[in-house]
């Protein structure tokens, strides 16, 4: 177990101090008003969040993996100990609540201690970008509705989102026009400076000007709320006290402030160190969480969390390594011993557009329009973690996310990609019939492939896949299970019923390419007989041997029309596109990929010392080296180079009909070649022509219906020109 202290410092660079240290204030200031707005949350006075802002950060910078995170108290801690005390009838503020609270925060502690023992931090493996994605934006913009309130000039707001917007109503019956000059004013400049100046600390700036309003003019006398001051020292470490406490009440809290910190601040470590490109230790960052929240029971402090707002603020100054969050520390330490003063002088409304700007940062809107443009299932989950947080709390956030995530494995999981393969005569191995025009089934013989584990959520789209592709003349059937990796008692007794059915009808099964563990799982759910009986064979190749075929294999013709196969993939039928690699990488985009690579080639030929070299040498290489043309795409690629005369390079844009009688020379070259090497594929090459001569008619037909004309002209030596003597 290593248990190596501050790992984030390890190589640390002096040149990275500088920026550690800007952020470490940074944050120290902004945790004033943020740690002591969540601990009044808590029930408790102002003063403890900053002692919780003291030693917790420390001792979470001791153990944390993350050079970005930054620990302290936080909204939904702070909101669970609050509706405990509210449910309990304890009063905020009372001896009870002071000793409740920070005896909440020690249970939490060793109950993240508990998970920390039984790694529980690999639970973020199940949660997905839009889980978490929609979960810290959620969070994100709770804190902000939080804060609104403090700019219209009332204080915190609290709740889930009804009880905000509540808050935000009243906020407005009695607002502050000055306030709210301060706060959108504070707004405005911080985020124009984050464009203009990102260097700039502007929020120390900002936070130094609303000191120097206050003193100048007195702003607390014209309703503009301050925080509030605060007597100076470091607090007394001591145990909480249990003596006529709930104890079972506080462990319920407990863990649950314990599963949402896990939670939150995993989630929100991992979306950091994605965005920046680092790695951090999930079970790591529970053990530092552990140590924060004993360390915050220890000043008599409530629950801490990772903070976004403050990190989101670490990330924008450029904060290096842990180094910020024990410079943070140790500012806070001085703020107590001299500075209390200093705090009474603060405008909240000032403080709270520093929160807001910083939060801005983290919201993912950004990543909610990808998905709505990608995948809307993937946006819709999004929407409902962000809004499950919003509406329901953190700790429902949490489950509900994580459970979306669950969800939409077995989603994915249930629907996998499958097909059918065939063989190319000549050529060894099976091929998927859709993507490869020259793959043709073996005649009474169905190969499927399956790409996912057989589990109970997708064995019925399994069976349903076999039974329609049977046939009157089938005879064996084989899948090929390279894949699947697993599978439950369900797939288990569907697959041997399966077979059992099959058997009846006189079709032979067999179940190939799978992993040897396979094997053993079938035996310990006790399909085993299926291996007995040779139904279970090492691949393909053996099964079709097993069933009494030996190449060359016999073949059926392929049917015309539609691929019957595209219903059951749910993907384009191959006869889109012709150039198979093109039509294997891009999908639906291939039209438009060799579009591009036709402009390309048209470019290049502007540079060929003598054009009537695509005679003899063919259409010129490819840089980016997809192009390694066959005669059939050579042949698709040069009509479509005849399709777009009317962009070729300047110093050929006059001799149109020469270019064209040149192209047309290559196709016939093409064609001659095959006729000498391989006469079989001259039949092939018509119909491909036909073909693509149907499908650009479709994609483009002005273009198709010019250069019918043009080649019209040609063909009867009547060239149409205008005045230079171009063709029109």
């Amino acid at each position: 177990m290593n248990l190596s202290l501050f790992p984030t410092l390890k190589g640390y660079r002096p040149s990275w101090l500088v920026k550690d240290i800007q952020a470490g204030l940074i944050i120290a200031a902004v945790s004033i008003p943020i740690s002591m707005g969540y601990a009044e949350v808590a029930g408790l006075p102002s003063v403890y969040g900053l002692y919780g802002s003291l030693l917790p950060i420390l001792c979470f910078a001791l153990f944390s993996t993350s050079p970005q995170f930054i620990l302290g108290v936080d909204a939904a801690p702070a909101a669970i100990v609050c509706a405990a005390l509210s449910s309990a009838g304890i009063e905020a503020g009372s001896p009870e609540a002071m000793a409740f609270v920070p005896f909440t925060a020690l249970l939490a502690g060793l109950w993240l201690l508990l998970f920390y023992f039984l790694k529980a931090g690999k639970i973020v493996n199940y949660i997905s970008t839009p889980v978490m994605g929609g979960f810290i934006t959620g969070i994100s913009f709770t804190i902000i509705l939080m804060q609104i309130p403090k700019i219209l000039g009332s204080g915190s707001g609290s709740g889930e989102l009804l009880e905000l917007l509540l808050h935000i109503w009243e906020a407005f019956e009695h607002v502050s026009i000055l306030s709210v000059m301060l706060g959108a004013g504070a707004l405005v400049i911080l985020r124009l400076s984050q464009r203009l100046v990102p260097k700039f600390p502007m929020a120390v700036a900002i936070m130094a000007a609303g000191v120097g309003l206050e003193l100048a003019f007195g702003l607390h006398g014209m309703g503009v709320r301050m925080l509030a001051a605060v007597e100076p020292g470091f607090p007394a470490l001591s145990l909480p006290s249990v003596s006529g406490l709930d104890i079972g009440r506080a462990a319920g809290t407990s863990l649950t402030v314990a599963v949402v910190v896990m939670s939150e601040t995993l989630l929100s470590e991992n979306n950091f160190a994605f965005k920046n490109g680092y790695q951090i230790k999930d079970n790591r960052e529970i053990l530092a969480c552990a140590a924060g929240n004993l360390a915050a029971a220890l000043v008599g402090c409530c629950p801490v969390n990772g903070s976004i707002s403050r990190t989101s603020m670490n990330d924008q100054f450029g904060g290096k390594t842990q180094m910020t969050g024990i410079v943070a520390g140790a500012a806070m330490a001085v703020i107590l011993l001299f500075a209390t003063g200093f705090i009474g002088y603060l405008p909240v409304p000032v403080l709270a557009a520093i929160v807001i700007s910083a939060l801005m940062n983290v919201v993912e809107l950004h990543l909610a329009k990808r998905l709505f443009s990608v995948s809307r299932n993937e946006f819709w989950i999004f929407l409902a973690a962000c809004m499950s947080v919003l509406c329901l709390g953190t700790i429902y956030g949490v489950v509900i996310g994580i459970a979306l995530s669950f969800t939409e494995m077995i989603l994915k999981a249930a629907n996998p990609p499958r097909t059918v393969l065939g063989i190319i005569p000549g050529r060894e191995g099976f091929f998927d019939l859709r993507k490869n025009p020259h793959a043709v089934p073996i005649r009474g013989t169905v190969i499927y492939r399956f790409s996912e584990s057989l589990f109970f959520a997708n064995i019925k789209i399994f069976k349903e896949d076999i039974e329609s592709l049977i046939e009157d003349d089938t005879k064996t059937v084989i899948v090929d299970a390279g894949a699947v990796t697993s599978l439950d008692i369900t797939a288990a007794d569907q697959l041997e019923a399966l077979a059992e059915s099959l058997k009846k009808r006189g079709i032979r099964f067999y179940l190939t390419e799978h992993v040897d563990t396979v094997n053993e799982e079938m035996r310990k759910l006790g399909i085993g007989r299926l291996i007995e009986e040779g139904m279970v064979r090492r691949t393909i190749t053996t099964a079709l041997k097993a069933a009494g075929m030996e190449e060359p294999y016999p073949v059926k013709e392929r049917e015309a029309g539609p691929s019957r196969y595209q219903a059951m993939t749910g993907l384009s039928a191959e006869e889109e596109n012709s150039l198979e690699e093109f039509g294997w990488a891009f999908g639906g985009d291939v039209v438009s990929q060799i579009e591009r690579r036709v402009h390309r080639i048209m470019e290049s030929i502007h540079y060929m010392p003598d054009i009537e070299e695509l005679v003899e040498r063919g259409l010129p290489e490819d840089k980016d080296g997809w192009m390694n043309l066959g005669a059939f795409d050579e042949d698709e690629i040069l009509r479509r180079i005849e399709l777009h005369l009317d962009e070729l390079p300047e110093n050929l844009s006059d001799n149109k009909s020469i270019v064209l009688s040149l192209l047309e020379k290559r196709r016939q070259r093409i064609r001659e070649e095959l006729e000498q090497n391989h006469p079989e594929l001259l039949s092939m090459l018509k119909q491909r022509r036909e073909k693509l001569e149907r499908r650009l008619m479709k994609q483009n037909p002005e273009a198709a219906m010019r250069l019918r004309e043009w080649e019209k002209a040609l063909s009867e030596g009547r060239e149409k020109t205008d005045k230079t003597g171009n063709i029109r």
